[in-house]
């Protein structure tokens, strides 16, 4: 710690007094800052930033060390550093339509510099001839220069706040409000909250000798050096986890209060008519989830299980084990899917093996005719009807059971908190089991759930089957066709996933571009698009019915082609994937609509258009609808992008087809931010982590958590009375928990 460092801890000590008016002002709006005009707060309130809290939680998205500095000639082409000068010249240039750029000649005593800023004008305004700055950035060489594009530009005038020989933080910002005035309205909030009370346990501070909080925040917005700023994160990422672990262990004790929970029949007749029926032996790695789940089902308090399993190694099946012991302890099941073509694969799979285990069962989507729903309720409510396979359709009010213990969500994290929630409330204590394809670490699960046990799939039924995958641009794409053309020849099944249908090529060019340019933003913690579906608002349907014709008509003549979208009606989708399963249709156009459960062990080729649009972990899904039988398979991904985050996606594809493995990798790209995704409960309040860095702090905040609770569990004592404050802020930013 350094002499300055201390001093600023002492100067806080003696400044603020009075600890808890500096706590309470955390929750002020952060239009009580100094500097936050009325203007301002409405374009804090547009970033989420409505509080002090707020303002201190809108961390640095880097930082530049203006403390060791290259000059022109010593910096290095193609690493990324900070060169100090003076502007010699400067222009505003149009080089197209809609284009802007500001061309900056800077100079040193060893040479010049160019640096080209795209779609940022207003630097004509803010900067001038003769006055000093920095840039940090990547060095480039161009036309004879050195140059940097869009570097982050700091003024290093005599007014200037920071100066040589310091790091300086780089705040989210917005068109309204510059990095330069951030920094100045969180200097400000930072003054009104010094000296508040940290609420951890002064034991936890002592034990992983953490930071204190009004440091951390100091040192993570205005630190003196980068280990500095390493301390300062360590300590408020095992903060987030620790409130979050907190919060939802809370939550899941509440929802076994008042009420009786379950302890499920395992051995009884229908588990041992079930495990006569599978027609097929099951892994390894099954058995194990099987034994796992049946366990936690026979205790007498309520499961909250997940089973994670990579694509293909055959979780569904696993459910039948737990919807056999509902049956056979005198109570009903239900089993949620995404999509409809998914719901009625269960029915499909699924319904023989609970016919043959004397188990009854319903399925119920939004298309189910009037007559037959009225029926399929009646016999829920009356108890006749064991077991419901069903979409979103299962949540309505007049969905009611006589007695569900069981409920089974399939691809959890497409359900948002409150649909999971409903479907809870449709028994009383019921036991939860997640299903999900989209592989994620222990330690991702432990910060989603808090209190969750888990199993885990790796191992294939069908290890014969090899799938490979290998990157075309797009002037290869014959290839991947040819490979296509061959394997229907052999009496085989086809997708082409077309995530851009209904723009020509120019126009998907340009989007594509953009959409790796921002791929950071684009994904959410799994690498799922953000768009539903796989299909893009106001997309031209025709253009992917005119790409499925030319396909019918010259590459695929004389097989049967058939598009399927997200904008079909769900009848149609149905009769278009039966007539794909039954072998009527060889080829399958489609979009991302096929991702999830799509079970067609005939399909061998997959040729993914535009892969560069896609997450890991999605693509990954996709390709996990080939190879689903004895049949080796090839799976394409067609990509014009040059971008380094698509290339390092697509590449890693190649590498490897362990879900788990890519999952490991994709997350391990993150930038510091939100992790989780809008659909998980604390996704607002996890700002810092990163699930692989962070998983040993992951681990120890949740034992940590679950010790307190253990002894406290309303963290109702005198010592955790700031810790509960806390606590309910969080459930009051983030709204309804998830258990």
């Amino acid at each position: 710690m350094t002499e300055t460092t201390k001093k600023r801890i002492s100067a806080g000590a003696v400044d603020i007094v009075d600890r808890t008016s500096a706590t309470m002002c955390l929750d002020k709006p952060v239009s009580t800052v100094k500097g936050v005009s009325d203007r301002r707060a409405k374009a804090l309130a547009k970033m989420g930033i409505r509080t002090v809290r707020d303002m201190l939680q809108n961390y640095p998205r880097r930082y530049v060390d203006l403390s060791k500095v290259e000059t022109v000639r010593t910096a290095v082409i193609g690493e990324q550093c900070t060169i100090m000068g003076r502007i010699h010249e400067m222009k505003l240039k149009r080089p197209k339509q809609n284009l802007v750029l500001v061309e900056i000649t800077l100079v040193d005593e060893t040479g010049t510099l160019l640096v080209t800023a795209f779609r940022q004008p207003w630097l004509m305004d803010t900067l001038a001839k003769d006055m000093m700055i920095a840039v940090a950035g990547k060095v480039e060489f161009d036309y004879g220069f050195k140059r940097m594009t869009n570097p982050f530009i700091e003024s290093l005038d005599a007014d200037h706040e920071g100066g040589v020989g310091m790091i300086v933080p780089v705040h989210p910002a917005c068109n309204e409000i510059s990095t330069a005035w951030m920094r100045r309205l969180t200097k400000d909030a930072l003054a009104d909250t010094r000296g508040l009370e940290d609420f951890l346990p002064l034991d936890l501070r002592c034990k992983y000798r953490l930071m204190a909080r009004g440091n951390a925040f100091e040192s993570l917005h205005f630190p003196e050096s980068m280990g500095e700023v390493a301390e300062a994160r360590r300590r408020m990422v095992y903060e987030e986890v620790f409130l979050l672990e907190l919060a939802l262990m809370q939550d899941g004790a509440r929802r076994q209060e008042g009420v009786q929970p379950t302890a499920h029949v395992t051995d009884g007749e229908a588990m041992l008519a079930l495990l006569g029926a599978i027609p097929f032996a099951l892994t390894q790695d099954q058995l194990k989830a099987v034994d796992e789940i049946l366990a936690v089902l026979a205790k007498p308090s309520c499961a909250n299980h997940m089973l994670l399993g990579d694509v293909g190694t055959g979780k569904t099946v696993i459910a039948a084990f737990a919807m056999a012991a509902a049956a056979d302890t005198g109570n009903q099941a239900v089993m949620m899917a995404p999509t409809e073509v998914l719901a009625r694969q269960y029915a499909q799979s699924l319904g023989s093996l609970m016919d043959a285990a004397g188990v009854s069962w319903g399925i119920l989507t939004g298309t189910t005719p009037a007559a037959e729903r009225q029926a399929l309720l009646e016999g829920l409510k009356q108890g006749s009807v064991q077991v419901l396979f069903g979409t979103h359709a299962v949540l309505e009010d007049d969905v009611v059971f006589r007695n569900c213990s069981l409920c089974i969500i399939d691809e959890q994290q497409r359900f948002g908190v409150q649909q999971r929630a409903a479907l809870l409330a449709k028994g009383v204590g019921p036991d939860a089991l997640y299903l999900t394809a989209t592989p994620i670490p222990r330690s991702l699960a432990l910060a989603l759930f808090g209190n969750l046990t888990l199993s885990y799939l790796k191992e294939r039924p069908n290890k014969g089957a090899e799938r490979t995958t290998q990157v075309l641009s797009r002037g290869r794409a014959q290839e991947a066709y040819d490979a296509a053309r061959a394997a229907l020849d052999r009496g085989e099944q086809v997708y082409v996933v077309c995530p851009l249908v209904g723009l020509d090529t120019e126009e998907r060019d340009k989007k594509a571009k953009k959409s790796s340019e921002d791929a950071e933003d684009k994904y959410d913690f799994a690498g799922i698009s953000i768009e539903a579906d796989g299909d893009y608002a106001g997309e031209n349907i025709k253009a992917a019915e005119t790409h499925a014709k030319v396909l019918q008509e010259t590459i695929f003549h004389g097989y049967n082609v058939a598009l399927l979208h997200g904008k079909l009606n769900n009848a149609a989708k149905q009769q278009t994937m039966e007539e794909f399963r039954k072998g009527d249709v060889q080829v399958l156009v489609a979009t991302t609509v096929i991702e999830v459960g799509v079970d067609v062990p005939n399909a061998t080729v997959m040729i993914i258009e535009d892969a560069d649009r896609f997450g890991l972990s999605q693509l990954h899904q996709l390709r996990g609808r080939v190879g689903r039988g004895s049949k080796s398979a090839q799976v394409f991904l067609v990509s014009n992008s040059q971008t380094p985050v698509a290339v390092e996606r697509l590449a890693a594809m190649e590498r490897t087809d362990d879900g788990f493995e890519l999952a490991s990798y994709d997350l391990s790209l993150r930038r510091e931010g939100d992790i989780l995704g809008n659909r998980q409960h604390g996704a607002s309040s996890l700002k810092l982590v990163n699930v692989i860095r962070d998983a040993a702090i992951i681990d120890a905040a949740h034992s940590d958590a679950r010790y307190i609770l253990d002894r406290d569990p309303d963290l109702a004592g005198e010592e955790h009375r700031a810790l509960a404050r806390e606590v309910r802020q969080l459930r009051g930013a983030t709204a309804v928990l998830g258990g």
